[in-house]
């Protein structure tokens, strides 16, 4: 297990697991970055949201993508609010082992999904990891060409046409469950548009994009896709309304 992961892994449980606020002295940097629109920046404001953790909160883990200093983890929080919320959370751990910078999105739990798989079912484990540059070059090449560029001509040049699983609630399996889905958001007026991808973590099989777009509204999207035979099989993600205020000055992104 890389430094990284075992120490986001390690400080994530003590957090939100043992919901021990003096665990943030020993994990967190005093220049804690926060761009979560749930918190304020720095190690104080993640120290009074542990301490305001209700007794019913839990998280359960579905998956950890690591990328060098970067540790993205999928999962699905209870006891957040009313309904469970599926997460992915993105951590930077900086050279002296600390969590020195955080990221995420959240959305509702949906029980009743048109795939009929859950929002984090699936494979857990990255697999192929001496394939993950190419993994991560196809991935980015599809989100600049399809995803940014609106080229659907060239999708089955990077989804597979044979297998393609999907976890969006709203969308069923196969490329015609994903051209159902937009066709629906459209007429609701909700166009998937892409205009920045900021970041591309990628482990083996996994790669995770951090995008900034719009559907109907603006919106930060996290796609998580598995890349099998040079294509992809998989995908999973999370797409957040972007708030008109946030409780720091450092943006989502």
């Amino acid at each position: 297990m890389s430094n990284a992961k075992n120490t986001v892994l390690t400080a994530a449980g003590e957090l939100f697991g043992k919901k021990d606020p003096s665990v943030v002295d020993r994990w967190v940097a005093a220049d804690y970055r926060q761009h979560s629109a749930l918190a304020a920046d720095g190690p104080e404001a993640l120290r009074q949201l542990v301490a305001g953790l209700p007794d019913g909160f839990r998280y359960e883990g579905a998956r950890v993508i690591t990328d060098g200093d970067l540790v993205a983890l999928h999962g699905t929080y209870h006891g957040f609010g009313p309904d469970p919320l599926v997460a992915f959370d993105i951590f930077r751990v900086d050279a002296d082992g600390k969590l020195a910078e955080h990221w995420d999105a959240l959305t509702p739990l949906v029980e009743d999904t048109v795939s009929g798989r859950s929002q984090t079912d699936g494979p857990t484990e990255p697999a192929d990891l001496d394939r993950t540059e190419a993994n991560r070059a196809l991935v980015a090449e599809f989100a600049e060409k399809v995803l940014k560029g609106a080229d659907y001509s060239v999708l089955t040049d990077y989804i597979s046409t044979e297998t393609y699983h999907q976890y969006n609630p709203e969308a069923a399996d196969g490329l015609d469950g994903f051209g159902a889905a937009a066709a629906q958001w459209a007429e609701q007026g909700k166009n998937l548009v892409y205009k920045t991808v900021h970041k591309v973590i990628a482990e083996g099989d996994f790669v995770l994009l951090q995008s900034e777009g719009e559907f109907g509204v603006p919106v930060a999207y996290y796609d998580l896709f598995r890349v099998q035979g040079g294509k992809i099989v998989e995908h999973w993600d999370v797409v957040a309304p972007i708030p008109a205020e946030l409780p720091h000055g450092n943006g989502l992104f």
